[in-house]
């Protein structure tokens, strides 16, 4: 994965923590509401400057947190979520909460809840189970200590309490731990699906190399190099002009004829070589049919154009096939200009008619469309 796309995947993993920390803190604020109207409704066992302070703390401690995320110094951590720190924060606060609280102590059970629905899909099972056997544990310690102090008024009670809390808690922790097993099998389906996934975009890759790829030569194929060819042109700026040339290789039905066919795409596939090899990175060679090819040279002069097929026609004569002896080779060419307003097919019949020039003065020659106009 390159900087640039690791640092755009840090930036939406900070903002998605960002909005889970923005609903923790959410819930904080609920919390706290609930908190002061049992301040006012007279049943906090402390004072409202007791209330207030807790209160500053636990904002001072999401402060905390909010420097964390917003440091990035999260994202050197195992965790970059902090969940398991948050959760076990907010149960903290919660039990030190509840230990001010008399009558309306069970009503605020259910808060135990909602801190650690914040762990179902995000904590692995362990780490969940240690979370809510803290909870338990920091109620039913609660309990313990002030039965101890003989301040626990209603035993039977807090008993219940501790035992539908633990029951809650154990049935939280199952279905946390199978909401972890479905996330992982999802998981392990979405790898599979993009497995399969870059192995179409692969196949489709290949058959589109196929479909514009000559099979014998490797070059371009008609329908491809056509397709280039237009965009080429339709790119084409006032003042510029490409270069585009028809070349049929000479006297090659009697290559054909005297060494057979294998020695004919030997033959091809050896001008397909050289091709390569005299062209520059962006000119375009394709086959165009049987022993004919087209050629495009986007950018070009005319002088450096006639140079460039002149150095094609010159190495193919002096080439050798591999495994083939051949008389001689030979390779007419036909060229021509293109313009920004020239149409392609009115363009492919100029390079045929100066093809057709070149082999009627002899073969092994350029012949070019504009040489007729200076004439």
């Amino acid at each position: 994965m390159s900087l640039s796309s690791q640092r755009v995947t840090q930036r939406s993993l900070q903002s998605l923590l960002l909005k889970r920390f923005g609903m923790a803190v959410a819930t904080y604020a609920l919390t706290g509401l609930l908190c002061w109207i049992g301040v006012f409704a007279g049943l906090f066992h402390a004072s409202p400057l007791t209330a207030l302070s807790i209160t500053a703390l636990a904002a001072l401690s999401q402060l905390v947190f909010l420097g964390l995320f917003l440091s990035h110094f999260n994202l050197r951590l195992a965790d970059p979520s902090l969940t398991e720190p948050q959760v076990l924060v907010a149960l903290a606060w919660l039990t030190v909460l509840l230990s001010l609280f008399s009558e309306g102590r069970g009503s605020m059970l259910v808060i135990y809840l909602l801190i650690l629905l914040f762990g179902v899909f995000q904590l692995p099972p362990r780490v969940f189970a240690r979370c809510a056997l803290f909870a338990f544990f920091g109620f039913a310690g609660l309990n313990l200590y002030e039965a101890y102090t003989l301040q626990l008024s209603e035993p039977r009670v807090a008993l219940m309490q501790a035992c539908v809390l633990a029951v809650v808690l154990v049935w939280l922790c199952l279905f946390a731990s199978y909401a972890q097993a479905m996330r992982q099998r999802m998981r392990q389906r979405r790898f599979a699906l993009q497995a399969h996934q870059d192995t179409l975009r692969g196949m489709m890759r290949q058959l589109e190399d196929l479909a514009a790829t000559d099979e014998l030569t490797g070059l371009c194929n008609r329908r491809h190099f056509l397709r280039l060819a237009s965009r080429e042109l339709e790119g084409l700026r006032n003042g510029r002009q490409h270069g585009l040339a028809l070349l049929d290789l000479d006297h090659f039905k009697r290559i054909n004829d005297i060494h057979g066919h294998a020695a004919g795409d030997r033959v091809l596939q050896t001008f397909a070589a050289v091709a390569r090899a005299c062209l520059r990175d962006g000119d375009v060679v394709a086959r165009y049919g049987g022993e004919e090819f087209v050629l495009l040279l986007p950018n070009t002069e005319a002088d450096q154009f006639t140079a460039c097929c002149e150095r094609l026609r010159e190495a193919f004569s002096r080439a050798e096939p591999l495994g083939v002896k051949v008389a001689s080779l030979s390779v007419s060419i036909g060229m021509t200009l293109l313009t920004v307003h020239d149409d392609l097919d009115e363009a492919l019949q100029r390079a045929d008619q100066a093809l057709y020039q070149a082999k009627r003065d002899g073969r092994n020659r350029c012949a070019a469309t504009w040489e007729d106009v200076d004439a």
